[in-house]
């Protein structure tokens, strides 16, 4: 063997041991984040105290889950998305109270293995973002509803809708943030699509354990009703305080026309339609949450004279005022079971003043769970004139269409299946049956929701 076929022989010797060595690294290496990942991504126990300690947090305004700074996951997740929400916290430690540091610290300790794998890259993240950030939805809504009409015949109505709802929200500084959304509407079965309008844009700022909006928003979000009243958005502002006993209170301007009242039949109000007159506002609410009840008091006052040309509003002598009370909450007896129910009357008016709602949960989908699911039984009573625009969008879209009776509320039996059948996309159906209240004429709806996160 000459010189230089012994030196080719070692050259290849050589690589031959230097791929063979980077091969065995890129094994041992790609077991060892195999290992290190069947942890993470592990399932955190449903009664694990770091769920109450992040909804907590998020309630504050310490987290962020949606684009509106609301957090409302009810459902297992995984040690790694824990984690993330964990560093999100961390990063406005210099802006929260002492015990909310406490929290976090503790959470911290808790997920320190998750966060020393993930921790560094969310903070470098963080610091390079742009203070813009943008999320969205796109929502498609089919309803079709059957009601039968004054001589006892069927009317069938239906919704064939798709909506993009476009949310930005912009960082100030280290205690105020803007949010906003743009929604456009596309119906489906006209091929008709609706210029983007604003619907949402308010200031939001957080001081420790107070926070404060101003702009237009959603009327304040609590366990008294959880949207029985009136989930709409007014100009105004809002203020609310504390953590696990929290006093919301707010004022402004409404427009009648984002309520029900409108939208019945009942439009020509005075010659005028509801949409010309803005309610002076203003409303009170008290929230405690603690283990595994949620309950709260509220009350909401609207001034317009809307109210005064409503069909039996009154019995006697009219008036330009509703005032709404509202009781209500939530149990979970375990994991997957929770019981909620809420009461609203309007103390202004003598027919068609009181709501109920009374529902049963089992388990529920999460778009950040693939495959999770759940479902509910519930028993509605929306009388008229104290549900002045439902959350629940299978009656937000009944109340749209002309119904004889209609207009004075609904009642009946719901039931509904949510399911995620991938990442960031959810599937809500849902069958109401009952009857206007109105007429006591028969009411049938079949809803289906389809949405997709981003």
């Amino acid at each position: 063997m000459t010189r230089k076929q012994k030196e080719n022989e070692r050259l290849s010797f050589m690589k031959k041991y230097i791929c063979g060595a980077a091969l065995s690294a890129a094994l041992l290496t790609s077991s060892a984040l195999a290992s290190a990942a069947a942890n993470p991504f592990s399932d955190v126990p449903a009664d694990h105290w770091a769920y109450d300690a992040v909804a907590q947090l998020a309630d504050d305004g310490v987290i962020e889950g949606y684009g509106d700074g609301t957090y409302r996951g009810q459902n297992e997740i995984t040690r790694y998305e824990m984690a993330q929400m964990v560093a999100k916290a961390m990063a406005k430690e210099d802006q929260v109270n002492a015990q909310q540091k406490a929290m976090i610290d503790r959470l911290a300790a808790e997920f320190a293995e998750e966060l020393g794998n993930l921790g560094v890259r969310v903070e470098n993240l963080e610091q390079k973002v742009d203070n813009v950030k943008w999320e969205g939805e796109l929502r498609y809504v089919h309803l079709s509803h059957r009601d039968e009409n004054a001589a006892g015949a069927t009317d069938k109505h239906s919704v064939n809708t798709l909506q993009l709802r476009l949310l930005p929200v912009a960082t100030v500084n280290d205690h105020w943030k803007v949010r906003a959304r743009l929604t456009g509407s596309v119906k489906l079965s006209e091929d008709q699509a609706s210029n983007v309008a604003l619907s949402y844009l308010y200031a939001d700022g957080n001081y420790g354990n107070l926070r404060i909006q101003a702009g237009k928003m959603s009327h304040f979000w609590s366990y008294s009703d959880d949207g029985l009243v009136a989930d709409s958005w007014f100009s105004g502002a809002i203020l609310t305080y504390g953590t696990k006993t929290k006093i919301m209170v707010e004022g402004g301007r409404w427009n009648m026309g984002n309520a029900a009242l409108n939208v019945s039949g009942k439009d020509k109000l005075g010659g005028r339609t509801a949409s010309d007159y803005t309610a002076n506002h203003y409303g009170i609410g008290v929230d405690h949450a603690t283990g595994k009840l949620q309950a709260g008091v509220a009350y909401r006052h609207y001034d317009s004279d809307v109210f005064q040309f409503l069909p039996a509003y009154r019995d006697g002598a009219v008036t330009d005022k509703a005032g709404i009370l509202s009781v209500g909450g939530k149990y979970k007896f375990t994991k997957d079971v929770a019981l909620s129910a809420h009461y609203a009357r309007n103390l202004e008016a003598d027919n068609y003043n009181q709501s109920a709602d009374v529902q049963l949960n089992y388990k529920g989908s999460n778009v950040a769970n693939p495959g999770s699911w759940g479902m509910y039984l519930a028993y509605r009573h929306l009388g008229g004139y104290s549900t002045l625009m439902p959350t629940y969008e299978l009656h937000r879209q009944t109340y749209k269409i002309p119904v004889a009776g209609g207009e004075y509320g609904t009642k009946g039996w719901v039931i509904g299946a949510s399911y995620a059948p991938m990442k960031n996309t959810n599937i809500d159906m849902a069958y109401f049956h009952g009857t206007s209240l109105g007429s006591d004429h028969s009411a049938k709806t079949f809803y289906t929701r389809v949405q997709m996160f981003w």
